[in-house]
C-alpha cells in the first residue's frame, strides 16, 4: 500500500462525493421549487397590497400561473441552500474538533492509557503496537460501553487526531487475533485517508436530512397548537401545514439518496481494508474469525443507539438494518468479505457456547457485561505477555544498509515485519517507564528525562528547572526514573513518545503552556539545540497542535516554486546533521537535491542552520500538497542515506520532518552507536 497514492485516491474520492452531493442538492432544490409552486397555487401566497402599502393573504391565483417562476425559484434555491450548507457546516464544524469528537457524540467512553480492566488493557496494546509499527502517533482509544453487538470504528481528520473506538462485545467476545484483525482494518482506513473523507459524508448528509427535521418540528409545533382565530387563521394554518409536509417529503427524499450515495461510497473501502488487515497481521484467520463471530452472535454488529446511524460508513460491519433491499448496506454481506479472505470459506459461521434471548435478557443480565479488572501489577504482567506463538525478533544488526526509497515506501505503512519489530521494541523499554507514560502525571515527567543532558552541571540545572516549574514531587518522580532512563537505547527513544501522547494530550490548556514552557527551557539549558532535541520538541508540539486543530491541515501550495526556500533549509539540516565534514555535507546534500529535477538548480545550500528557521520551514511544507511532500521526502531520505548508512540522530531527525509534514514514517532497525565520520 503506497501512503501517498492512498492520499490522491481519497482526494479524488472526496471530489467525487461533492460532485453526488451537489447533484442531490439540486435534485432537492427541484423539488423544493416543485412543492413552492403547487403550495402558492392551491394554498395560496402573499401578495404586495399597493393600496394599502403591505401585505394581504390571497387564498387563491388569479387564473393560469406559468409553470416557470424566476422569483420563486431564486428564493427556493437560496433558502434550500441556505439552510442544507449551514446545517453541513455545523456538522462539519463539530467534527473538525477531531475523532474524540466523533466518538463522544455517539456516548463513546475514553479508556484511560493507564487503564488495569485487562481487556481494554489487551487492546490498548494491539494499538500501540500498530501505532509504534506505522509510526503514527498512538490514537486515543473509546468504548461503546453500550453496544453488547461486535463493532468498531475509527474517526478522525488526521493521523494525530485519529482515534479507535470498539464496542463492548468487541472487547468481550474477541480472541487477541481477532481484534488485531479488526484493529487492522481500522488502521487502514487511518492510513488510507478515509477518515476525512467519513467526516465529509456525514456532514453532507446530515445537511440534506436537516431539511426533513425542520419539517418535522413543524408538524410537531402544530400538533401543540392552539387553532386560532381571525378571517385568514385557517389560511395560515393550511399554509404551515403544506410546508410542514413539503419539507418533511423533500428532506426525507433527499436523505434517501444520500444514504444510497453514502452506501456506494463505503462498500468497496472494506474490501480493502479486510485485505489490509491481512497484509498487517500476517493472520487471515483473525479478521476472518471475527467476521464469523458477528455471523454467529445473536446481535451480531448490530448497533443499539440510533444516534450513531449517521455513522454508519464508520463502523467495521454493517451496524444498522440496510433498508431498500440493501441500497443503504453500507458493507458488502458477511459471506462475501469472509470468502474474499477465506476462498474456501463453507458458509458456517460461529458458534456461540452460550446463547442469550436478546429478547428476554440483556447480555450484561447474562453474564457478559463489564471487564475483568485486576490490581495494576497483575494487570502489568498479564497484558505485557507475549503469546507463545509469536516469535521473538532478534535485535537490528549493529550497520545496516539504508533504502531511501524503501523507506519512503513504508511510509504510511503497515506490515507484519513491523509488527513483530514494534513488539520486540516495546518489550525492551523498561517497564518503569512504560507505566509512567501511560498515566497522564507521569507522562510529561518522562519527557523530561529525555532531555537531561550528560553533562552533570547542565543536568543539575535541568533539574532545577523542572522543580522550579513542575515541583518538587515531578523532580522525585524524574529521579525515581534516571536509572530506567539511562538504560534506555537511543532508537527507543522517539517510540517512548509515541507511547506517551495518548496522556499527553490530556493535560489541559493552562497546564499544556507551562509543560511546552518547561521542554524549551530544558532544549535550551546548554544554549544550543541538539538534532534530538530539535526531533522530539517538533514531532511533540507538532503532533499535539495538530491533534487540538486538526481542521488546519488544509493544502493550500501546490507549487515547488513557493517552497524552494523551505526545501533547501530542510535538506541543509539533514546534510549537516548526517556529518562535520563541510564538503561531506555539501555532497550529500547535492545528492538529495538532485531528486527534485524540477527545482535543482534553485536549491542551495545552506551553511548555517537556524532551528528556528527550519521549525517555520517545517510549518509552511506542512501545507504543502502530497506529491510536494512526497518528493522533498524523498530527497530528504537520500541526503542522509549518502553513505548507505544512518546514524540514529540522522534518522530521528528524518522522522521528524516526515512527522511534520503529516506524513507517518515507521522505525527502521538503525544501528546504535555510530561515530559521525568525515568520509560521507
Amino acid at each position: 500500500m503506497d501512503f501517498f497514492e492512498a492520499q490522491a485516491r481519497a482526494k479524488k474520492r472526496s471530489s467525487r462525493l461533492i460532485w453526488l452531493f451537489i447533484f442531490a442538492v439540486l435534485g432537492t432544490i427541484v423539488a423544493s421549487y416543485g412543492a413552492a409552486w403547487l403550495i402558492a397555487g392551491q394554498v395560496g401566497d402573499y401578495q404586495v397590497d399597493s393600496d394599502r402599502a403591505g401585505f394581504h393573504y390571497r387564498t387563491a391565483s388569479a387564473g393560469p400561473r406559468p409553470a416557470w417562476d424566476p422569483r420563486l425559484f431564486a428564493g427556493v434555491s437560496l433558502a434550500t441552500l441556505g439552510v442544507v450548507g449551514i446545517a453541513a457546516l455545523v456538522k462539519w464544524t463539530q467534527f473538525s474538533r477531531g475523532g474524540a469528537a466523533v466518538a463522544e457524540s455517539v456516548g463513546a467512553r475514553h479508556v484511560a492509557p493507564n487503564t488495569t480492566d485487562l481487556a481494554e488493557r489487551r487492546l490498548l496494546n494491539v494499538v500501540e503496537e500498530m501505532a509504534i509499527a506505522s509510526g503514527v502517533p498512538v490514537p486515543a482509544v473509546y468504548v461503546l460501553d453500550e453496544e453488547p453487538a461486535i463493532n468498531a470504528f475509527a474517526a478522525g481528520l488526521t493521523t494525530s487526531d485519529a482515534v479507535v473506538a470498539v464496542t463492548r462485545g468487541t472487547l468481550e467476545k474477541l480472541s487477541r487475533d481477532e481484534l488485531q484483525g479488526v484493529v487492522g482494518h481500522e488502521f487502514s482506513h487511518v492510513l488510507n485517508g478515509d477518515m476525512r473523507l467519513n467526516v465529509r459524508l456525514s456532514a453532507l448528509i446530515f445537511g440534506i436530512l436537516v431539511l426533513g427535521l425542520a419539517g418535522r418540528g413543524i408538524l410537531m409545533g402544530l400538533r401543540h397548537t392552539r387553532r386560532p382565530r381571525g378571517k385568514n387563521a385557517g389560511g395560515a394554518i393550511a399554509f404551515l401545514l403544506a410546508i410542514g409536509v413539503a419539507l418533511l417529503l423533500i428532506g426525507y427524499i433527499g436523505y434517501f439518496f444520500g444514504r444510497i450515495i453514502q452506501a456506494a461510497v463505503s462498500r468497496q473501502r472494506e474490501y480493502l481494508a479486510d485485505a489490509s488487515a491481512v497484509q498487517f497481521t500476517r493472520n487471515p484467520a483473525g479478521i476472518a474469525g471475527a467476521l464469523k463471530k458477528i455471523g454467529g452472535y445473536a446481535l451480531g454488529s448490530r448497533i443499539i443507539r440510533t444516534k450513531s446511524e449517521t455513522l454508519g460508513h464508520f463502523f467495521f460491519a454493517q451496524g444498522f438494518r440496510a433498508s431498500f433491499g440493501g441500497l443503504w448496506a453500507t458493507h458488502p454481506p458477511l459471506e462475501e468479505r469472509i470468502r474474499a479472505i477465506e476462498p474456501g470459506f463453507d458458509g458456517k459461521m460461529f458458534e456461540p457456547p452460550q446463547v442469550v434471548d436478546v429478547t428476554r435478557e440483556s447480555f450484561q443480565t447474562a453474564g457478559f457485561g463489564g471487564g475483568q479488572r485486576f490490581s495494576p501489577d497483575e494487570a502489568a504482567r498479564r497484558a505485557f505477555a507475549v503469546p507463545a506463538a509469536v516469535p521473538p525478533v532478534p535485535p537490528p544488526p549493529p550497520r545496516i544498509p539504508f533504502a531511501p526509497g524503501a523507506v519512503i515506501a513504508a511510509i504510511g505503512s503497515l506490515s507484519a515485519e513491523q509488527i513483530d519489530r514494534a513488539k520486540h521494541l516495546l518489550e525492551q523499554i523498561p517497564v518503569a517507564l512504560r507505566d509512567a507514560v501511560r498515566d497522564p502525571a507521569g507522562a510529561p515527567i518522562v519527557v523530561f528525562g529525555l532531555l537531561l543532558d550528560a553533562d552533570p552541571g547542565i543536568r543539575a540545572r535541568q533539574r532545577q528547572l523542572v522543580s522550579a516549574r513542575a515541583g518538587a514531587a515531578a523532580l522525585a518522580a524524574l529521579e525515581q526514573l534516571e536509572p530506567s532512563l539511562r538504560a534506555l537505547e537511543a532508537g527507543q527513544r522517539l517510540p517512548l513518545l509515541q507511547l506517551a501522547l495518548p496522556a499527553l494530550r490530556g493535560i489541559q490548556p493552562g497546564e499544556l503552556g507551562i509543560f511546552l514552557e518547561t521542554l524549551d527551557e530544558l532544549v535550551h539549558a546548554d544554549a544550543q539545540v541538539s538534532t534530538f532535541e530539535f526531533a522530539l520538541q517538533k514531532l511533540l508540539v507538532h503532533t499535539l497542535a495538530l491533534g487540538r486543530d486538526p481542521g488546519r491541515a488544509i493544502a493550500s501550495l501546490h507549487s515547488f516554486a513557493a517552497v524552494v526556500p523551505e526545501i533547501s533549509l530542510v535538506l541543509s539540516a539533514l546534510a549537516k546533521a548526517a556529518t562535520q565534514n563541510a564538503d561531506s555535507a555539501v555532497r550529500a546534500f547535492a545528492i538529495g537535491a538532485s531528486q527534485l529535477k524540477l527545482i535543482q538548480e534553485r536549491l542551495a545550500y545552506r551553511a548555517e542552520v537556524d532551528f528556528v528557521a527550519l521549525d517555520a520551514a517545517l510549518a509552511k511544507l506542512a501545507t504543502a500538497s502530497f506529491p510536494i511532500k512526497q518528493r522533498t521526502l524523498t530527497a530528504a531520505a537520500h541526503v542522509v542515506s549518502a553513505d548507505g548508512q544512518v546514524l540514529v540522530t540522522e534518522y530521528e531527525l528524518l522522522r521528524a520532518v516526515s512527522a511534520a509534514l503529516d506524513c507517518p514514517m515507521p522505525p527502521v532497525a538503525v544501528s546504535r552507536v555510530l561515530p559521525r565520520t568525515d568520509a560521507r
